[in-house]
């Protein structure tokens, strides 16, 4: 394979898990995925992806997405099970987000997730040219800057946690805590979401480490690494795009047709996960409909989640309980041909999304701990008339960002219930200064915003950050089909 000067590393490569009908690959989209955030940047830069396919046994040879080379790393059923489902999905994922879930710690998954990271960094080092820029993608891979580092010491390498990163009292919990602080600190740059995160590694630096820190830098062992809050964004063009499309606007008429022509059409878009507080809304809008504030007649509940790690039993628990929690409403508060909630456990394409945008009065995105949220980003993009209400975690990292949204601590139901009940009732023209600002907000401040922040601050000659384009263009490719996320 040829050489890059700029290799992104990510658990998953962006592809669609099943072939177009002329054979070639697509781009595979998520709601809030990491491939929809680089989607701008890197079908106009020149680049090379490290990742796995999403299959176990021999890697597959894949053709190029446009200018991007795919190299995929294999993975075999007990890797998958050890690395992606174990270490990562059940130890650090929970851990990182705040414990919600109790994280389970086993020994063997460690040596497991040691193994593939090594086996990601050899392939980086394969694909890299001398003094090649390397972006290494979230908590999968916390162990690759550093190996990457050993392995080629010529190589700029930025790491970027896309999940939230936990206080030290939390983190001290791991078994491996100091081999995954040097693995991730490994990297020229660390970048978060939100700087609380750098303060919490420079903390943490501090006290495993030996570190001195200042100034958003850490010093141990005779190098100095770099942090910084870099809030991730969306291609806010692109989403525009869609959402004034005439057949997206045509569909999101049908689909208010299709749920009767409420009055008033909430909103819930979420990949499957314990995360994302769904439990708790689906108890506060339960509530809401049990003391009469809300009425099915004119109210109507959309929640789409997204399929996510079904193999995992935890998460197929949660999809048992949620959807058992759904036909508990519909069977207690529904009317023939009026379900309370219309629950959709299936992947949406980009243009279907964008239509549902479209549909809602009020976008709830209510996430127990989030490292971002792209989705309500996505709903203030797609809101051209300024029109809409967005309900907000406090716990997003979107909320630092979207101040302007109706904010609440997810975990407080009561709170929950009088936060969806003024937003509801807001009046148009609050709600429409509130979208202004939020829309103001995410023009200035869009994905390749987010990518020219961190790769000037990674690179300070700017070769890296003049690659990009100003704003993000439209895509010239056909749509790609939306799969699950992962």
């Amino acid at each position: 394979m040829r050489q890059s000067s700029l290799v992104v590393i990510a658990n998953r490569l962006p592809l669609d898990d099943s072939a177009a009908p002329d054979g070639a690959c697509e781009w595979r989209r998520s709601p809030g995925g990491l491939a929809s955030a680089l989607h701008a940047i890197l079908e106009q830069t020149p680049a090379t992806w490290v990742g796995w396919a999403g299959g176990v046994g021999p890697a597959p040879a894949l053709p190029d997405i446009g200018s991007l080379r795919l190299r995929p790393v294999s993975l075999t059923e007990d890797e998958l099970r050890g690395y992606y489902e174990g270490f990562a999905n059940s130890t650090l994922w929970p851990l990182y987000h705040d414990a919600v879930q109790q994280p389970t710690f086993d020994r063997g998954w460690w040596e497991t997730y040691r193994t593939v990271n090594q086996r990601f960094a050899e392939a980086a080092a394969e694909v890299a040219e001398p003094g090649a820029a390397v972006w290494v993608q979230d908590y999968h891979l916390q162990l690759v800057p550093g190996m990457l580092r050993e392995l080629r010491p010529d190589l700029l390498i930025g790491f970027f946690m896309h999940v939230p990163f936990p206080p030290p009292e939390l983190y001290m919990q791991l078994p491996r805590r100091v081999e995954l602080l040097r693995g991730m600190l490994g990297a020229d740059l660390v970048g978060f979401q939100r700087e609380q995160a750098a303060h919490n590694v420079a903390q943490l630096a501090k006290k495993l480490l030996g570190a001195v820190n200042a100034d958003n830098t850490i010093t141990f062992d005779g190098r100095t690494v770099r942090t910084g809050a870099f809030p991730v964004s969306i291609d806010v063009t692109e989403m525009q795009a869609l959402a004034t499309r005439p057949d997206v606007v045509s569909q999101s008429k049908q689909l208010r047709h299709n749920l009767g022509q409420p009055k008033r059409v909430l909103l819930s878009v979420d990949r499957l996960d314990w995360t994302k507080g769904i439990e708790h809304r689906l108890t506060a809008y339960s509530e809401l409909l049990r003391d009469g504030f809300v009425k099915v007649r004119d109210t109507v509940m959309v929640q789409v989640a997204v399929p996510s790690r079904e193999r995992v039993e935890s998460y197929r628990d949660l999809r048992d309980r949620i959807e058992g929690e759904v036909g508990r409403i519909n069977g207690e508060f529904g009317r023939v041909g009026e379900p309370a909630i219309h629950y959709l456990n299936q992947p949406f394409g980009r243009s279907q999304l964008a239509a549902l945008y479209q549909t809602a009065d009020v976008m709830v995105v209510t996430p127990l701990r989030d490292g971002m949220n792209l989705v309500a980003k996505e709903f203030v993009a797609a809101r051209e008339d300024g029109s809409g209400a967005l309900v907000l975690s406090e716990f997003a990292g979107a909320a630092a960002e979207l101040s302007q949204a109706f904010l609440v601590n997810p975990h407080d139901v009561d709170g929950l219930k009088e936060t969806l009940l003024r937003a509801m009732e807001a009046d148009s023209s609050d709600l429409t200064a509130r979208m202004t600002a939020m829309r103001r907000h995410i023009t200035e401040h869009d994905i390749i915003a987010w990518a020219r922040a961190y790769l000037s601050a990674l690179d300070h000659t700017g070769r890296l950050a003049d690659r990009l384009p100003r704003t993000a263009p439209p895509s010239r490719r056909r749509p790609p089909r939306q799969r699950s996320a992962r």
